[in-house]
Formats: structure tokens, sequence, C-alpha cells
């Protein structure tokens, strides 16, 4: 039927009259289900420890769960593509990590490009890695290490996680910068390459710190220095490699990151409340455990940190001549 133009004009009307409802009230309602964030890797490792954490916190502010899903594979790639392929909604976000600036290069092709395809949310943390020898190792400070391998030319072996990881790449930038001829065995995970480093099968590892400080503890292992460029509170008496090595400096770090086109006021509204989580002391001594440092920062910043990072990363693979392809 149709209707007269007199009411027509009047419905017309009203419709316009109802309120628009704006980015900032959608944001407002956000989380209104559970949310899904995506770990790259397997449960259990630092990737998934640190995001569980600051999963639990946001569960408690946001009232929404905060599933964590281990998407493990291909050095990180299942699971980042995983989250790529998702509604930009803010109902998926990816734990974004070093190991994501590391394999901008490490990879000669990549199903994505992480810059473009991943919209930053927040920094999470940092933490060091150690440069760690048996017992028995004749080294005892990372002077004499240097002089040891010096002297015995590829004959210690270094473990690592396996290529491209941070332990490698932290072994090749200490070769870089010194000079050392060692020899690289990498694994298929950390847990083996520090079974073999506790066998002596291998005679150092640059692992992180909070896989080995167990063993450091026990006194299976012995610490020759962290990565980072300030002493680890969790090792205050373990010197750092800038130390001996002046301008050495390599950490591992995570972040949260989500696809590209997540509207910005649920990307503001992440990154506010993962920075209050970072200002908890709770929260902080529990990372603390790890080794790790809390990173706050805006988005804007996480942004060109990610970047920074990706450059600097490619410089150390490019040196190392690591390829994953």
């Amino acid at each position: 039927m149709k209707l007269p133009r007199r009411e027509f004009l009047h419905l017309a009307a009203g419709a316009a009259a109802l309120p628009a409802v704006s980015p900032v009230v959608w944001a407002q309602a956000y989380p209104s289900r559970p949310v899904r964030w995506i770990v790259a890797f397997a449960a259990g490792g630092p990737t998934d420890i640190v995001a569980r954490i600051m999963g639990q916190h946001l569960s408690e502010r946001l009232g929404q769960q905060f599933i964590i899903d281990n998407r493990p594979g291909a050095g990180g790639i299942v699971g980042t593509q995983a989250a790529i392929n998702s509604p930009p909604d803010g109902y998926t976000i990816l734990m974004a990590a070093h190991v994501h600036a590391i394999n901008a290069t490490l990879y000669q092709k990549l199903p994505y490009n992480f810059l473009n395809d991943i919209a930053p949310i927040a920094g999470l943390v940092r933490m060091p890695n150690v440069m760690e020898v048996t017992p028995t190792f004749p080294a005892k400070t990372v002077g004499e290490f240097i002089a040891y391998v010096t002297a015995n030319p590829g004959k210690v072996s270094y473990a690592s996680a396996g290529n491209g990881t941070s332990a490698h790449l932290a072994a090749e930038l200490f070769r870089a910068m010194t000079g050392v001829d060692f020899v690289h065995v990498p694994y298929r995970g950390s847990g083996p390459a520090l079974t073999d480093l506790l066998n002596g099968q291998v005679q150092v590892m640059f692992d992180t710190i909070s896989s080995s400080i167990a063993h450091i503890q026990a006194g299976k292992l012995r610490a020759l220095a962290v990565t980072s460029v300030t002493r680890s509170d969790l090792l205050p008496d373990v010197p750092t490699i800038a130390e001996t090595v002046p301008g050495y400096e390599l950490n591992a770090w995570f972040g949260a990151g989500t696809p590209t086109g997540t509207p910005s006021e649920i990307i503001q509204k992440l990154n506010q409340e993962i920075n209050a989580g970072l200002a908890e002391m709770r929260i902080r001594a529990r990372f603390a455990e790890l080794g790790a440092e809390p990173m706050p920062m805006t988005v804007a910043e996480f942004r060109k940190f990610v970047a920074d990072e990706t450059e600097r990363w490619a410089k150390v693979v490019k040196f190392s001549g690591a390829k994953a392809d």
C-alpha cells in the first residue's frame, strides 16, 4: 500500500532524527563477548605466559574473557596469519613479539606484511637473554670467554632454540661485535637445547632468562652476562655483555596487535587498559619473576618501536646469513 506523501515525509523525518551510534559509544560497549588472543607459539613459553598474565587482567577489567588461543607453527607464521585473516572488529588480538621483527628479514617470502597487516595496540614487556655456560667451562667472564674462543676457533659450540630465534641472533650479534668463531647448533625449541647444554653436548647458549633462571639459581649453569643494556633485577650480580662489549644490546619483547582496520577507539581503549595493568604492582611482580620489564607505550610509540626493531633485527639477520625458507 502506498503511503500518503505527508505520512511518508513524517516517517522519514522521524528516522533521520534517530541518534546514530558513534564510534565512541561502540568502543564504550566493547567488549560485549569474549575476545580471542592468538599466541603464535606453544603453551608454557615466555610468549604464552606474558599473554596469560595480561589476558587475565583484561578479563577482570573489561568483564569479558580474553581467551588465549595457542597457534604454533612455522616460526610464528601460522598464528600470525590466522590473526590477520580475522575480522578487524577488536575480538581478535595477536601477541606481537620480537619474532615478527626477525621474520620480516629471515623469510624471503611471507604471506603477509606484518607492519602493514597488524595494527599496534600496546607494548607489554621486554626481557633480556642470558649468556650461559656449563659450570666446567673454563671462562668465568665475558672477557675470558672471548679470549678462550679466540684461542680455540671453531671448537666451541653454542645452542639455540632454532634458526632465527633470539638465542641464535644474540649469539650472531656477539660474533659480529667480537670476531669470535664458534659453531651454531640449532634445536627445535629451547627445551632440547637446554638439555644438551646441561649435559655438556654444547658449551654456551644465549637463552631467554625466564627459561634458564632455575638452572642458574641451582648452579647447573653459570651466567656470564645478560644481553640488555642494564643489569637484570633477577640476576643483579650478573654483568651485561655491554660492560665488556660496548654497544651490545638485545632484548626479547612482547606486545599486542590486532588486524589492520580495527576501529581506533577500540585500540585506544585496549591500550589504556593494558598500560593500567602494567602500572599495577601485582602484575609487575609477576613479570619480574620472568625477568621481564614492563614497557608501557602509546599506540604511536609502539608502532615506531616495532618499525625500529624490524630494521634493527634485519641487520643482525643479514650478518648471520640465517634463512628459514
